[in-house]
């Protein structure tokens, strides 16, 4: 299958932006705009400031950035409240 990539299958080195990000347009198009505002803005600060995976040039796991995105967006949201 074309985009599978089966090289990385099993190395949790995948990159999960594309996957989160789908989930934030769910969100907005769900009406949940402000939700879908916390995890764009993680996900744009992990872009600049990382932690980033090996094809953006970081050394960071998969779970490595979900887990930083899902910080970013939790400390967002404390602050918040």
């Amino acid at each position: 299958m074309h985009g599978s990539a089966p090289d990385i299958y099993g190395r949790n080195i995948a990159n999960p932006i594309a996957m989160i990000w789908c989930g934030a347009m769910m969100l907005d198009f769900l009406g949940h705009a402000d939700a879908h505002d916390a995890v764009v803005a993680a996900i744009e600060h992990c872009l600049v400031d990382g932690p980033r995976t090996p094809d953006m040039g970081g050394t960071a796991s998969t779970t490595d950035a979900g887990t930083a995105i899902v910080a970013l967006i939790a400390s967002r949201s404390a602050a918040s409240h």
